[in-house]
């Protein structure tokens, strides 16, 4: 019962008839109240009507009997005096319930006037021997001889307050019913409504569950919020199937580019603990370097991964740091413009020495660095161009050789202890800083790494 209340459908629902319900109940007090005014009004207008029939016919001294109005049931009239005699009244009246008169009415009236003002109020009158509610008119007239005067009228409320119940009644059995409609309405609406997200639901706990991640949610084929959410969680399942995948792919090649030293460095020293004079140790030294280089790769991918970025507000000179990179390493020119960018120091020098060692592998005699300014319509740009005269890479392999431990031949192998990580770490660090790193062809068909940073 809990799970069905703290549903969407069940709040929807019941928000709806809620809001139906103080809309119709402000809706039907307005009414009733609208209503009874009138019909107020109109008894008003009916009393008033007599009353002041009787005070023209007082004001120009009809005796008592004489006065018309007088016989109507409908209509009960009484004459009182100032102090609130009864003087006369309608046949068959026995009692008005009013308040008393105002003993200072018609005082300042002449003989003969009557007084513009009405005075309304609610009261009761007994009419052969019945008592029912009444609404009085009250009208003061200065009798030529018998001085002021006050003249009671009433009208009927009956057929007023007949009127009220049965609009009252009415109300109160329509209510309930319009609010099981809307509240039926409402579930059904809703339901159809989120069919759709119960189906996502569904096959979200089921990909949970089987740990699939190439299945989909349904896509409705509609345009609302619903179908983008299920397109925006599709498109979330591909793109963590595509890291899940590339993360057993990683750790398939580390594990791999592990093995090899690992097993090479343990022959190497179970030889030497058997054979000391057999150790080779430049051998060992050698493994344990490329060990070490791999470990340090790996770590800085984890770290990248994780969402590791450069620190705010420290500043890089990229000439600088290109000069400091290719200082004592042979073949290697620099052409630099001065030029700052904000990154991390240590990762955009990680990225050089990639750039550099990979540059320097496969040049046949030169590397060429230079740093220049660039500007565009997307802003300004700091561009690191590394330049070797090698056989260059490919077009078919431009983007392949930034994927982690790809190796496009026995050439850019594992020589000189290359591991395959070296330009996809570049490639993490360039994008961590908002840069990109793309491969291109110099001239002469050597490789061209192409290193582009926002300039602040």
């Amino acid at each position: 019962m809990t799970h069905r209340l703290g549903s969407v459908r069940a709040r929807a629902t019941l928000g709806a008839t809620l809001v139906v319900a103080v809309a119709l109940l402000a809706a039907g007090t307005a009414v009733l109240l609208s209503l009874r005014s009138s019909l107020t009004g109109q008894a008003d207008t009916r009393a008033e009507r007599s009353a002041r029939a009787v005070a023209a016919q007082l004001a120009v001294g009809t005796p008592y009997q004489d006065l018309s109005s007088m016989d109507d049931d409908e209509r009960p009239v009484q004459i009182v005096d100032a102090s609130g005699r009864r003087l006369a009244a309608s046949e068959d009246l026995q009692r008005i319930g009013v308040p008393a008169a105002d003993p200072d009415a018609g005082e300042d009236l002449d003989p003969g006037e009557i007084d513009d003002e009405t005075r309304f109020t609610g009261g009761s009158a007994t009419v052969d021997g019945e008592s029912a509610a009444y609404r009085f008119a009250a009208v003061a007239v200065r009798d030529p001889e018998k001085g002021p005067l006050t003249v009671y009228a009433g009208a009927p409320l009956e057929a007023e307050q007949s009127a009220v119940r049965t609009a009252l009644t009415a109300l109160l059995l329509g209510f309930p019913l319009l609010l099981a409609v809307v509240a039926g309405v409402t579930w059904l609406v809703t339901r159809r409504a989120l069919r759709p997200v119960e189906g996502i639901r569904r096959e979200m706990a089921a990909i949970t569950a089987s740990a699939d991640l190439a299945r989909r949610v349904p896509e409705p084929d509609t345009h609302d919020e619903v179908a983008r959410l299920a397109r925006t969680t599709n498109e979330t399942l591909a793109a963590l199937e595509t890291s899940v995948e590339r993360q057993r792919r990683f750790v398939a090649d580390a594990s791999h580019e592990l093995r090899s030293p690992i097993a090479s460095l343990r022959t190497q020293l179970e030889v030497g603990a058997a054979h000391p004079g057999l150790l080779d140790v430049e051998g060992a030294v050698e493994d344990t370097v490329r060990l070490q280089r791999l470990a340090a790769d790996l770590l800085l991918l984890a770290r990248l991964d994780a969402g590791e970025g450069p620190a705010p507000g420290a500043r890089v000179d990229l000439a600088a740091l290109a000069r400091e990179e290719a200082a004592g390493r042979a073949g290697v020119g620099v052409d630099a413009e001065a030029v700052e960018v904000a990154g991390s120091r240590g990762q955009l020098g990680r990225v050089l020495a990639n750039l550099l060692d990979n540059a320097q592998r496969h040049a046949r005699s030169a590397v060429t660095v230079t740093v220049r300014r660039e500007a565009g319509r997307d802003g300004r740009w700091a561009v690191v161009a590394v330049a070797d005269d090698g056989d260059g890479v490919p077009e078919a392999d431009r983007e392949r050789v930034f994927e982690r431990f790809v190796r496009l031949d026995a050439a850019r192998g594992r020589d000189e202890g290359g591991t395959g990580l070296g330009l996809a770490i570049a490639r993490d660090v360039a994008v961590r800083h908002g840069g990109t790193l793309t491969a291109r062809e110099t001239p002469t068909g050597g490789a061209l790494f192409e290193l582009r940073l926002p300039v602040p």
